[in-house]
């Protein structure tokens, strides 16, 4: 227990509960010094549907992570999701005052309540106020503009918000866990920290993260957010459709997709037969592996149609150079990268977090981007422009959003 600067990141995923704990490495890495992981029971969607089993299922990940780290878990960096994530683009202005015309901190932040000043509904909560750009007097494309003159200053931000009881029942499950929660984060944001590089953000590119029960987009151009969504979408969707169409148990479901299923079926050898149980003592069978592939594509298609139609919304369709990123439990399945080449037509990879870590310890795989990416945020606290997410001081007590700075990367 003697690592005092230690850093968690909690995903409270569909599927499972991820941890990582972690510290700052050589060079703005990081030092992973143990992950946990559990079952997620209680959660649907990105939704609790039953706390105590949500608090049971953070407890044992947070437990594990414990143990394989020897750190004591206190407070912890934690990512919210779910398909009740909504976002919206808006602009604010203000005129920089007579007496001085450079511009201070106390201007950005002016500027960024102007433009948060939105009517959303009474039963949402902003998460998320993130700056694209700001322009001062006519010039546009700034990062920072703390110092520079002007008598205009505008913003463009990126706004997400959430359903405030969605949001405040994920915060009831970690703080009956006993942890503090440090920022809250929105999920595919938190996984860009983990593996976009800046040029990657700077030319155009989209993250697909994909897990259980919700498929998370996080677009970039010109070095800024452009658009967020979480889709009710994900890898169990697809693992109903192998219990049903080849009439066995989901946990047989489960594993079939994971050792055999591939999302291309042209890749995919006809005459190679997989062993598939029957259901409650029913006699096994042989199945070939283009059948399970053919059960597979369509609803990996439909994944990637429901994420073009964000894109193509958000006006991103044709401005993305880098193409896509792939990342998430959901995305190791064979022929996922090469699918998503063929339907966006655009270079499409499938990426894991970079830790540095010690001999014997686990390489924490796609399903741990998020996790991942929470210590990362964490570890750019420092810097001088930055929003702050949903932040808790203490437990039992919701605290209103503070919005100061952007999360440039």
């Amino acid at each position: 227990m003697s690592k005092d600067n230690h850093i968690v990141g909690l995903d409270v995923g569909c599927s499972k509960v991820a941890v990582v704990v972690a510290e700052p490495g050589d060079n703005g890495g990081l030092r992973l010094l143990g992950i946990g992981k559990a079952p997620t029971e209680g959660l649907k969607r990105g939704i609790v549907v039953d706390l105590e089993k949500m608090v049971g299922s953070i407890h044992s990940a947070v437990t594990d992570a414990e143990m394989v780290s020897g750190c004591k878990i206190n407070s912890v960096n934690a990512c919210i999701s779910g398909e009740h994530i909504k976002s919206i683009n808006s602009r604010g202005v203000i005129a920089i005052g007579k007496g001085s015309s450079e511009i201070t901190r106390s201007e950005v932040e002016r500027v960024i309540e102007a433009a948060r000043a939105v009517a959303i509904p009474a039963d949402r909560e902003i998460i998320h106020v993130l700056p694209q750009e700001f322009i001062v007097d006519d010039q546009n494309g700034i990062v920072d503009p703390i110092g520079m003159s002007g008598i205009r200053l505008e913003v463009s931000v990126h706004m997400v918000t959430g359903s405030a009881a969605a949001i405040m029942n994920v915060v009831k499950a970690i703080e009956k866990a006993g942890l503090e929660i440090e920022e809250l984060i929105l999920g595919p944001l938190a996984a860009a920290y983990a593996v976009l590089n800046p040029d990657e953000r700077e030319l155009g590119c989209v993250l697909i993260d994909m897990g259980a029960g919700t498929t998370g987009i996080a677009a970039f151009l010109d070095g800024a957010i452009k658009h967020t969504a979480v889709l009710g979408i994900g890898g169990k969707n697809v693992t109903n459709d192998i219990a049903i169409g080849l009439r066995t148990p989901l946990e047989q479901a489960e594993r079939i997709k994971c050792q055999y299923g591939s999302a291309l079926s042209t890749i995919v050898a006809s005459d190679e037969l997989i062993t598939v149980p029957g259901v409650v003592g029913r006699q096994s069978k042989e199945v070939s592996r283009s059948v399970l592939a053919a059960i597979v594509e369509p609803r990996t298609e439909e994944i990637f149609s429901l994420v073009a139609r964000e894109l193509k919304k958000a006006n991103l369709a044709e401005s993305l150079a880098s193409g896509i990123v792939l990342t998430g439990g959901a995305s190791q399945l064979e022929g996922i990268p090469e699918l998503a080449e063929q339907l966006f037509d655009l270079p499409a990879k499938l990426v894991r977090p970079e830790c540095v870590i010690e001999s014997g310890q686990q390489l924490p795989g796609p399903e741990f981007t998020a996790s991942v990416g929470l210590v990362r945020y964490a570890l750019m606290s420092e810097q001088p422009v930055k929003t702050r997410a949903i932040k808790k001081r203490g437990l039992k007590v919701f605290e209103k959003i503070k919005n100061i700075f952007s999360e440039y990367f």
